[in-house]
Order: structure tokens, then C-alpha cells, then sequence
């Protein structure tokens, strides 16, 4: 059997590809303006557009020795993707060393089990049920608030989860991961994707939903089907996984951990711990009595927080009757929880994400009887197991570096374009959209390619009589579904090197079922060349 290369390998020859590219692929490059926008909230904001018919040839510039200060440019620039990786990392291996998961999974899959007794339930399959499940609500965040970056902090839940139930680690991956980004490719309310390209292309904001959620119910649908297929193929057969020999870290961990007999308990800290959080809940109840939510350019004030501070004083004091791990596990519920709302209503990224898991870490460790001087070594513990995941997101980011450094990123845009002005409706919008998802492969940040693509794309939709809002859901579709194999992207590489699964793996998983939704993509905006939907 031929070895399949290490990750890091791919990554700096797709390095070294782009570089030669900088040597016989022409310069050019537009004139960009900045431009002020109005957000789904009615606020405006300003955004580099490129000005129309301003692409011009420049002086080459060939990439050499910068194939090497690309990596540290990457580093630099997916900085943030790193910490939070690292954050998460270790966050996880202070609350993983409490065994307060293996307890949660213990105790679902008995929950689960009890089910199987009844016979609807039988001839469904609980566990189809519950990948089902899990998957809708993953692309629901993907498609309301364009979840995606946030998934690499539940992959390190759902593998273990997926393992336990009889699958594999892509199991695992595709209940949160692939799921958020079918629903993000699917999009209804994604301010990061339609709200930007909406609003660049000057239409309504978040118009044409009706459509949007019909395709994403087809393209949801199509993932679950999907990974529902696959997930009993390998249970019946586990050989026939591409996962089988690598995901024996995950067993063998698993094995571990139930060799040695979780003993419940209780210990006063963790009730000292519960009253301080229950005091700072009260307090966030009182400062923030109401949470504001923006959902597709509508905000509802909901006392969300009041609720939530309610609600883990009840959990918290029952689940501490049980066991400090039931403790545990409620303070990762609840910070999940407010992971959704400050993503929601207070416009958190990373920066806030990470400190929360930190915390969420900390407190775990507290909790768990843990010594401050114990805590940190868990928590280098957790950056080192983590670490190859943290560098090859920077190491990917390199490519882009070389590609925008050599200058032909713009010219590889102004060629694809060209090539629209002399064809018919259905070929002028399948040439747009392979055009936005082929560039997706070497610019995975949609908000970025709107601003560089929609300029353009929304003018030729009205030379060739094209709906603008299908030129959105092009842009759409082509900057959701690569994003899923794409070595550019961030999030999939750190995915990817959390569930411990190598590149060329996945690709060769994932190939097939890419190539199916970017033909069903294809396929649900042909309707909108001959039907006349609402906001089309």
C-alpha cells in the first residue's frame, strides 16, 4: 500500500506549486475603493470593492525564498485561528482528565440503549436519530450566523461520541463540522456571506429567503442522507472505513479510560465554586437583563441571560448531588450556551470563544480538585497534543500569501471572468459558478471574495439577464462547499488535525460527496433562470 504524505508535506508542495505559478502566470491587478455598506442591522460600515473595469497588467513578481517567509506570514495572519486552537486545546485536556465526557457518554448511550426497546425506534435506528439531530442543529448554526470557526471546539466532543457509538472519527467530524458548513453553504440569514454580497451587489438584505431555505432543506437533507449511509456502512463493516487503523488512538483512549473505574464524588471546592458562579450569573442577570438578537436583520430582545442564570443554579445544584463530572458537564452545556448567545447578540469571535473555553477549563480543573500548579501542566498538556493542528493552519495560510505576494490572484479572476461575456443564461451561470468555486480553493474567506467578486459578477448578471440574487446564491454555493476540501481553510485543516485524520485521507473520503453538492447546487439555481421566486 502506497504511504500517504504527511499533511505538512501537501501544504508546502501546494507552497511550492503556488510559487511557480508566480513565474508564468501574468501580474495584474484591480483598483479597489472603499465603500460604505449598510449591515443587516441598519448600520453602515465600509468595505474595499474593486472599481469596475480597472484590471491592468503589472511588473512580475515571481516568488522565491518567500515560499519560506510565507509560513511565518501565515503564522501571523491566522494568529488568531492558532490561539484559539491551542486555547481550546488545552481548555479541553483540563476538563477531559476530570472524565466528565466518558461519564456524559456513558450515561447517553445508556439513555440511548433504554430506546431501542421500543420499535419505532428499532426500525428508525436510535442512533440515526441522533446523528440526524445533531446535524440539523449544526446547520442551522451554519446557515443563521455562519458557524464555522466554532466547530473545531466540538469536533474533540463528537469524535469520542461517534467512536463510542460504533462509527469513526469522519463521523465524528461531519456531526458538527460538515453539517455547520453545508448549512453555511445553504444559507438563509449568513451576514458573513449573502448579508456582504447582498449588499455589495445592492440588493435588499437577506432577501430572496423563501428560496434560500428551500435549498437549504434539499441541501441538508443530501449531508444527513449522506453521513447516515456512510455511518452504517462502517458500523457493519468497520474495515470499510479509510479510519479504521488511525482512529485506534481514539480507541485505545477510550480503553483507558475504562480501565480505570471513574469514582463519583463531590468534593466541597466544587460547591465553593458553584455559589461564586451562581453570584457572577446573578450579576450578568442583572447587567444584562435583555440580549438583543440580530436573525436576518430583525433583532429580538430576549432576557436570555436572566434564564440561563436561573437555570444553572437548578442544574448546577442537582447535578452536584450526583457528581462533580454532572458539574462539569453542565458548565460545558452552559458554556456552549453562551458561546450561541455572545456569537448572536454581542458579536463574538474567536478572541471571546477562546476566553470562554479557558474559563470553562479552569473552572473544570477547580472543580475537580485540581492543584493551580496541576491545572497549567494539563493545560500545556492539551497545547501539545493540539500543536501539529495549530501549525499546518498556518502553514496553509502560506499559500495564499505566495498567491497574493506573486500578484496573479486578480489576474486568474480577470481571466475566469472574461469568459462569461459571450455565452448563454445556463452556461453564463455555470461558468460563474465554477468560477466562485474554484477561486474558493485558493480564497476560502467569503466575506473577502464578496468584496472581490460581487463588483463584477452583479454587472455581468445584467448584461446576460441574469437575476443578481442568483449571482448571490452562485457566490453562495461556490463559497460553501470547497471550503470542505479546500487545504486553504483554516477551520478544515484544524478539524481535520484534532480528529487526528490526515489530509489525503479525508480528501479521498470527501471527493464524492463534494462533487454531489456542487452538482445539486448547480441543479437548484437553474430554477431561478425560469421561475420568478420571491426577491429573485
Amino acid at each position: 500500500m502506497k504511504k500517504i504524505p504527511h499533511t505538512f508535506t501537501i501544504v508546502f508542495a501546494l507552497i511550492l506549486l503556488a510559487a511557480v505559478c508566480t513565474w508564468f502566470v501574468p501580474a495584474g491587478e484591480f483598483v479597489r475603493e472603499t465603500v460604505s455598506l449598510q449591515n443587516a442591522d441598519g448600520s453602515t460600515s465600509t468595505r474595499e470593492v474593486v472599481q469596475n473595469n480597472s484590471f491592468h497588467y503589472v511588473d512580475k513578481s515571481p516568488q522565491t525564498w518567500q515560499v519560506f517567509s510565507s509560513l511565518f506570514n501565515g503564522f501571523v495572519d491566522k494568529a488568531d485561528i492558532i490561539i484559539f486552537i491551542l486555547m481550546v486545546g488545552g481548555a479541553f485536556w483540563i476538563l477531559n482528565n476530570s472524565h466528565a465526557i466518558d461519564v456524559g457518554v456513558i450515561a447517553f448511550l445508556r439513555k440511548v440503549l433504554m430506546l431501542n426497546k421500543y420499535r419505532f425506534f428499532q426500525k428508525i435506528g436510535v442512533e440515526n436519530i441522533i446523528i440526524s439531530l445533531i446535524m440539523i442543529m449544526f446547520s442551522l448554526f451554519g446557515a443563521i450566523f455562519g458557524m464555522s470557526e466554532e466547530t473545531i471546539a466540538f469536533v474533540i466532543i463528537f469524535v469520542p461520541l461517534a467512536i463510542s457509538m460504533g462509527y469513526d472519527s469522519i463521523v465524528g467530524v461531519c456531526m458538527c463540522y460538515v453539517a455547520a458548513h453545508v448549512g453555511f453553504a445553504g444559507a438563509m440569514l449568513n451576514p458573513f456571506t449573502i448579508g456582504i454580497a447582498q449588499g455589495i451587489a445592492d440588493l435588499p438584505i437577506f432577501s430572496g429567503l423563501e428560496y434560500r431555505i428551500v435549498c437549504w432543506l434539499v441541501l441538508t437533507s443530501i449531508g444527513i442522507s449522506f453521513v447516515l449511509w456512510y455511518a452504517n456502512r462502517v458500523k457493519h463493516n468497520p474495515e470499510k472505513s479509510p479510519m479504521h487503523k488511525l482512529d485506534n488512538y481514539w480507541r485505545q483512549r477510550a480503553e483507558e479510560q475504562q480501565q480505570n473505574p471513574i469514582e463519583y464524588y463531590t468534593p466541597k471546592v466544587a460547591w465553593i465554586l458553584y455559589g461564586i458562579l451562581s453570584a457572577v450569573m446573578c450579576l450578568c442577570a442583572v447587567m444584562m437583563p435583555q440580549t438583543r438578537i440580530n436573525i436576518g436583520g430583525d433583532e429580538v430582545a430576549l432576557i436570555i441571560v436572566p434564564i440561563l442564570a436561573g437555570l444553572f443554579i437548578i442544574l448546577g445544584f442537582v447535578s452536584l448531588r450526583k457528581s462533580v463530572h454532572f458539574f462539569i458537564l453542565n458548565l460545558l452545556l452552559f458554556t456552549i450556551c453562551f458561546l450561541v448567545i455572545g456569537v448572536l447578540g454581542y458579536d463574538w469571535y474567536v478572541m471571546e470563544i477562546s476566553a470562554l473555553f479557558l474559563a470553562m477549563g479552569i473552572c473544570s480543573g477547580v472543580a475537580d480538585k485540581q492543584s493551580a500548579d496541576d491545572i497549567a501542566k494539563l493545560f500545556l498538556a492539551g497545547c501539545k497534543d493540539i500543536l501539529s493542528a495549530a501549525l499546518v493552519v498556518g502553514l496553509a495560510s502560506g499559500i495564499i500569501f505566495i498567491l497574493r505576494d506573486g500578484k496573479v490572484i486578480d489576474t486568474i479572476l480577470y481571466g475566469l471572468t472574461r469568459s462569461l461575456a459571450s455565452t448563454g443564461e445556463v452556461a453564463s451561470l455555470g461558468v460563474m459558478y465554477t468560477f466562485q468555486t474554484l477561486l474558493n480553493l485558493i480564497m476560502p474567506s467569503g466575506s473577502a471574495k464578496a468584496a472581490l467578486t460581487m463588483p463584477i459578477m452583479a454587472q455581468f448578471a445584467d448584461l446576460i439577464n441574469v437575476s443578481r440574487q442568483t449571482t448571490v446564491l452562485a457566490f453562495q454555493f461556490g463559497d460553501g462547499f470547497t471550503n470542505m476540501i479546500t487545504p486553504t481553510s483554516g477551520v478544515l485543516i484544524a478539524c481535520i488535525g484534532v480528529a487526528k485524520i490526515p489530509y489525503a485521507t479525508w480528501i479521498k473520503w470527501a471527493w464524492k460527496f463534494i462533487l454531489t453538492l456542487i452538482v445539486i447546487g448547480f441543479l437548484l439555481m437553474l430554477p431561478t433562470l425560469f421561475i420568478s421566486f420571491p426577491g429573485f
